[in-house]
């Protein structure tokens, strides 16, 4: 598993000649809150629902609040057979931070 922060995943958006599908675990009232553009939401909950939609050669982005329940989403895909996950260290809140810094934070 690939592990980025937020400064490294926005230069990986920009300079990747296929965007990855980027997946927030989070739930939909933190959702509501914030979210990186471009996210689909897809609650950690029902992540074995994520299989049948994601192809195992798409990379995937991980996205929470801090980077641990993606975490636990990038393994889950990676033992279903999807292996290129990115982790995004540090979640939506390090995004705000360090990215944009526009967002609201929680």
């Amino acid at each position: 598993m690939k592990r980025f922060t937020a400064t490294e995943l926005r230069e990986y958006l920009d300079s990747a000649p296929k965007k990855p599908l980027l997946i927030d675990v989070r739930e939909p009232w933190e959702y509501e809150i914030v979210k990186i553009e471009g996210s689909k939401l897809h609650p950690l909950g029902r992540l074995p629902e994520l299989l049948d939609e994601v192809d195992s050669t798409d990379e995937v982005v991980l996205i929470c609040h801090h980077g641990n329940r993606s975490r636990y989403a990038a393994h889950f895909l990676q033992q279903n057979g999807i292996p290129n996950v990115i982790n995004l260290e540090g979640g939506v809140d390090d995004w705000a931070r360090s990215v944009d810094t526009s967002l609201a934070t929680y």
